[in-house]
């Protein structure tokens, strides 16, 4: 990560602690998640113990300290998007990409995240991704989604 992008995301906001949450969210666009390295730097310069800069990465879903894949697929896993079938969606994920929620693919292409809920309750079950919404999502409308993420085309079926 290149210095000069965190100076500008931490730009006009140091020794500001009650910025953390703009900032790490700034860092996670740029970054896609929170480098270790960077953390430390946020700690420093917005005068916030390292300790509370991690408690708050922990406690929102927004934030991931791993590496994420190419492709973040988000399944809405809340009551009303369960009782449509987001389990269905969840063990589709694990037969065809072969991970648990939470994992990233070996070719670093597909992250695969569950979440309590994105409150959009009458479109479910929900699966975001990256920042689009999919409603009424169905275990074959994922499996094409996923396809599509990793890159596979569709096969010719022969005549």
């Amino acid at each position: 990560m290149a210095k000069i992008n965190l100076d500008s995301i931490l730009e006009g906001r140091r020794s500001q602690p009650h910025m953390l949450v703009e900032v790490l969210l700034d860092l996670q666009d740029q970054e896609g998640y929170l480098p270790e390295e960077a953390l430390k730097t946020v700690s420093k310069e917005l005068g916030v113990p390292l300790i509370d800069v991690y408690r708050v990465a922990h406690f929102y879903k927004a934030f991931s300290l791993k590496p994420r894949g190419k492709n973040l697929i988000t399944i809405c896993t809340g009551t009303a998007c369960h009782v449509r079938g987001s389990d269905l969606l969840v063990n589709q994920v694990r037969g065809q990409l072969g991970i648990e929620p939470g994992e990233t693919t070996a070719d670093g292409q597909i992250t695969v995240e569950c979440v309590n809920c994105v409150g959009a309750c009458a479109l479910g079950p929900i699966v975001i991704h990256n920042d689009a919404y999919c409603k009424n999502m169905t275990p074959g409308k994922l499996r094409k989604k996923l396809d599509k993420a990793a890159g596979r085309k569709k096969e010719a079926k022969d005549a």
